[in-house]
């Protein structure tokens, strides 16, 4: 990853006994999640599993706002090198469309799957905006906290012409009906109807985010490690026997040929009529530089 100096997006902190904390730290992106920042949340989620002293993981995020989503700034290389890739599609640069979908596959779906599975519980403490991508990255936790001012939304289908974000849990964290209404609008969805849908644990005041969410730690890290990874595993395995894993491939799928038909009108993987004035100038002009798009 030669072409961009790489600097510090995830810090990792053990803020008390049995309890590590993964913070994403790319707060003047609003924790946009880059190549940088996944392999970086990776290593670190290895290294809270890898470790006999840490019980339970906390996933909290600097600044105003949990993730705004994938960082389309381009700023980054679009993949990792070979020795730090954790999935075996391979051939990242490959012709046609088989480069751009074994990078999703890997980046988007099958890391984030990975974190989903890691055998220790996740606690995820989100405020602010959390925005399709960023929703991925909550959604691999185990328990959510909200503060009272987090909002959520994805404007994939909306905004983008893409049916919904990779890790597709829309349906299993809102239920089908206010799972349609998010991508079918692409509004918000305040703290108060996540908890009510069952999407969020807690919700709690701004400034007691941080406390309440490392009290829950505590509290969940005084069970046995190892009862704790059997009840994840238990629990997880119940609703993939619901059929979590198998919608999730075929949403995947759907997803891929939406970025086609992208490609095929706009000539790159989203539709960027609909964005922001300047990010739409912005992909224009990657587009127009050959820094986008399939190879």
């Amino acid at each position: 990853m030669a072409e961009v100096p790489e600097q510090q997006q995830v810090r990792y902190e053990q803020p008390s006994a049995k309890v590590a904390r993964i913070v994403l730290d790319r707060p003047g992106k609003r924790n946009a999640q880059g190549t940088v920042m996944t392999y970086q949340l990776d290593a670190a989620m290895r290294r809270a599993c890898e470790d006999d002293e840490v019980s339970v993981i906390i996933l909290a995020a600097s600044g105003d706002h949990f993730c705004a989503g994938h960082d389309l700034s381009m700023t980054e290389p679009p993949s990792a090198p070979p020795e730090d890739r954790v999935t075996l599609w391979g051939q990242y640069d490959g012709p046609g469309w088989e480069g751009m979908y074994t990078r999703e596959r890997e980046v988007y779906l099958e890391i984030t799957e990975r974190w989903r599975n890691a055998p220790k519980p996740v606690i995820a403490a989100v405020q602010g905006s959390v925005i399709s991508g960023g929703l991925m990255l909550m959604w691999m936790a185990d328990l959510i906290v909200a503060a009272d001012d987090a909002r959520f939304r994805d404007n994939t289908g909306s905004d983008m012409g893409v049916p919904g974000v990779e890790f597709f849990a829309h349906p299993f964290e809102l239920g089908v009906r206010r799972a349609k209404q998010m991508l079918f609008t692409g509004g918000w969805l305040s703290a108060q109807a996540a908890a009510a849908a069952g999407m969020v644990n807690e919700v709690v005041p701004r400034a007691e985010l941080e406390a309440r969410t490392l009290a829950l730690a505590e509290e969940v890290a005084q069970t046995d490690r190892f009862t704790l990874k059997l009840v994840k595993a238990s629990v997880n395995a119940a609703q993939d026997a619901m059929g979590r894993t198998a919608a999730m491939q075929t949403a995947f799928a759907n997803h891929q040929i939406g970025h086609l038909q992208n490609m095929v009108r706009y000539g790159f993987p989203i539709d960027i009529t609909r964005l922001p004035e300047s990010v739409r100038r912005h992909l224009e002009e990657a587009l127009a530089a050959g820094k986008a798009g399939p190879r």
